[in-house]
């Protein structure tokens, strides 16, 4: 465990004149109201925020920051109040704390609101004071290294998020070696197996690839010496999460993938940067298409470098990195290379400007109250812009890769998105669905009056475009549902010869508005136009005497459809006899974490949270069901099997999927060049617990590389 007193000596280090008596007062009084308390690992409390202050000396930050890492679970974990930490440390060390502080203390309907709402205050105190993140982080980062004394489902968990979140926030910030740490460790823990696999293949070759890496270095550095280029020369193993991630996104096996080291050449101008590149070229081919100019085009957390592959020595795939000294150490650090740690100081205007995506991403999630749209919009802000675009009057504009003419334009402003008809690139027309290129020229050309359509939801891939059009849409269903509902209302109270225009004026209908839960009559009539609730039950209100109920709840726009009993184990919260029908896009089983939406004439449909479908249907749709404990059931679901092809391994598989309790439904098998095999099968299973074990049997066969559930 790292001491106080090291903290203190490595703070002098960076910063000869700090005032190290903020931190002394954060350290005791941490370990004050901390006392007692242990870790999981057996270990005092006070060693976690000891390492996380440690980890901020390390990004070599400001005594503030310092101070806050030491404190940051006080309020949280302790009996200590922001109100304390305020008069004891100051206003600034209170704000950062209340910001990494979780919402532990609120109540939310679901883990997964909670989530949303402790990354959505995250994010709003993070645009206020960048330090918060830079906290959180470090934060996670012991957590992880600590992550072996949870239970396994909450070290899945936790390393999900992880790899959902906080990876690509520290990508984003541009603080790779932590992001590389969480990417590997997350890894190891969400799949050990895969993990150990390549770790062992890549240590079979390691003093081969030690010779080979000194002699490509010789090589570069010999052809900068023919030049005067003084330089330095760096190569380095891509990490195992990298390695994995390649395998699986372009079907490689361990073998073909060429480019597991890279090389970096530090230099000392940009002019010498581009001099070095057509050295490089020169002595040996590029390959076409994976040039990247990363300083006349700096990735958003201002990463800047130029990066190269090239068919380099025995015909092996290398990528090249080229930057200055300067370059380098923003690549290594983010922006806390930018973060000040003298007194008084803040991040520079430029600096503050380059981050703005921060804003961006508080404004685009400002009115998204669904958690699961949430994360969902979170995750795509995270990723980095990947395409530089120009306006008309030559603006460069940075979005996402696979962005579209909509995104542009709604970039640009919402109503020349919601009012866009047709767009150029480069002077030519092009689809709508078109995707953007690096360097392209776009137009977008509009017509007043005009309204987007709720195809574009199928390929924009902003987080602008999607909410503004989310929010077009439910604007347009809510007009047909309140028109609906008035028309179903009505219809109900003329059957019972009453007038629904004066019921509507009378004080009752307060009373049934009040009784329902909603705010405003208008917010009543809509949920009938959904579906939420039948005119029936308004009607009943206004009647004298009890009449039957009637149709169940969402029979008005699910149709005449009824079960005796919950269908596959699941039913609609406080609905006895609705139809329900599972998504086959998501195939959910018990165990998953589930919802349910409408769909006119079929009941309800069941879908994974986390179903991306799901995540694109209107949220006033959506109604609550869960798993029946009582009812026993197989699901299909169907899975990828990933292996080296030999004799008999379908023979084997199949055995082995029977010999556990799984029911085959279908199987189809896929050979490619690389005497890869990829076996899908549709199986029977209970459960999810059931189809882990599944997995894990399968994954035992010889020869087998990868066992995994898909979706469609």
């Amino acid at each position: 465990m790292i001491r106080i007193n090291d903290i203190l000596d490595k703070i002098l280090v960076y910063n000869p004149d700090a005032e190290l008596d903020v931190v002394e007062r954060a350290y005791i009084y941490s370990a004050q109201v901390h006392a007692g308390q242990m870790r999981l690992s057996g270990e005092p409390y006070l060693s976690h925020p000891l390492e996380v202050a440690g980890i901020l000396v390390d990004m070599k930050l400001d005594v503030v920051s310092v101070a806050a890492g030491l404190l940051h679970d006080v309020i949280e974990d302790t009996h200590a109040t922001a109100e304390q930490l305020q008069e004891m440390f100051g206003q600034e060390v209170c704000n950062i704390v209340s910001g990494v502080t979780k919402l532990s203390e609120l109540s939310f309907k679901s883990s997964q609101a909670r989530q949303a709402e402790s990354i959505r205050k995250m994010i709003l105190a993070m645009a206020d004071d960048i330090r918060v993140i830079l906290i959180k982080l470090a934060d996670r980062l012991h957590n992880m290294r600590t992550l072996q004394f949870h239970k396994e489902q909450r070290r899945m968990e936790i390393a999900r998020e992880t790899l959902d979140i906080y990876a690509p926030i520290s990508a984003r910030l541009g603080i790779y070696w932590i992001k590389y740490e969480l990417e590997n460790t997350a890894f190891f823990n969400l799949y050990p197996e895969a993990f150990l696999t390549i770790k062992t293949l890549t240590a079979k070759e390691k003093s081969e690839r030690e010779k080979y890496i000194e002699t490509v270095k010789t090589l570069i550095k010999n052809k900068m010496n023919e030049s005067n280029l003084e330089c330095t020369v760096l190569g380095r193993y891509k990490t195992f999460y990298s390695i994995y991630m390649k395998m699986q996104t372009q079907n490689l096996s361990f073998d073909e993938i060429y480019d597991i080291i890279a090389f970096r050449i530090i230099i000392d101008s940009i002019s010498k940067c581009y001099e070095a590149l057509g050295l490089i070229h020169a002595l040996w081919k590029p390959i076409s298409g994976k040039f990247k100019d990363y300083i006349g085009f700096p990735k958003p957390n201002m990463y800047q470098s130029l990066h190269t592959t090239v068919v380099g020595p025995s015909g092996e795939h290398i990528e090249i990195q080229i930057r200055t000294w300067e370059m380098d150490q923003i690549a290594k650090s983010g922006i806390a290379a930018h973060w000040s740690y003298k007194e008084g100081k803040r991040i520079d205007e430029d600096i503050s400007k380059i981050y703005g995506w921060i804003q961006n991403l508080v404004e685009n999630q400002a009115s998204v109250r669904d958690p699961d749209e949430f994360l969902e919009n979170v995750r795509i802000d995270l990723f980095p812009d990947d395409v530089y675009v120009f306006t008309p009057r030559g603006e460069i504009k940075a979005l996402p890769k696979g962005a579209t003419p909509i995104d542009f334009a709604y970039m640009i402003h919402s109503e020349v998105g919601d009012q866009c008809t047709g767009a150029k690139v480069n002077g030519r027309m092009v689809p709508l669905q078109y995707q953007l290129n690096v360097g392209d020229s776009v137009e977008i050309i509009t017509t007043k009056g005009h309204h987007p359509s709720k195809d574009w939801l199928n390929f924009v891939k902003t987080v602008k475009a999607r909410s503004k059009l989310r929010q077009w849409i439910k604007s347009e269903e809510k007009d047909r549902s309140l028109s609906l509902g008035r028309e179903m209302c009505e219809k109900a109270f003329r059957k019972q010869n009453l007038n629904f225009n004066t019921a509507l004026k009378s004080e009752d209908m307060d009373a049934v508005v009040e009784h329902f839960g909603f705010k405003t009559v208008s917010d009543l009539i809509i949920s009938v136009g959904y579906g939420k609730i039948t005119p029936l039950q308004i009607v009943r209100k206004f009647l004298p005497k009890p009449v039957e109920e009637g149709r169940s709840l969402l029979d008005k726009i699910i149709g005449r459809v009824r079960r005796k009993k919950p269908k596959g184990g699941v039913t609609v919260k406080g609905v006895d006899d609705i139809l329900i029908r599972f998504g086959n896009c998501c195939q959910p089983l018990p165990g998953d974490a589930i919802t349910g939406y409408i769909t006119l004439g079929h009941g309800v449909t069941v879908h994974r949270t986390s179903c991306i479908n799901a995540l694109q249907m209107n949220p006033e749709r959506q109604i609550d069901v869960e798993w029946h404990a009582e009812v026993q059931d197989t699901y299909p679901v169907k899975i990828r099997i990933r292996s080296l092809d030999r004799v008999g391994l379908l023979a084997d598989v199949t055995a082995i999927i029977s010999k556990s309790g799984a029911n085959i439904l279908s199987a189809n098998t896929e050979t490619r060049e690389n005497k890869v095999v990829y076996t899908f099968f549709c199986i029977d299973v209970n459960d999810t617990a059931h189809l882990k074990r599944v997995l894990a049997e399968i994954k035992k066969v010889k020869q087998v590389q990868e066992a995994k559930r898909i979706d469609d």
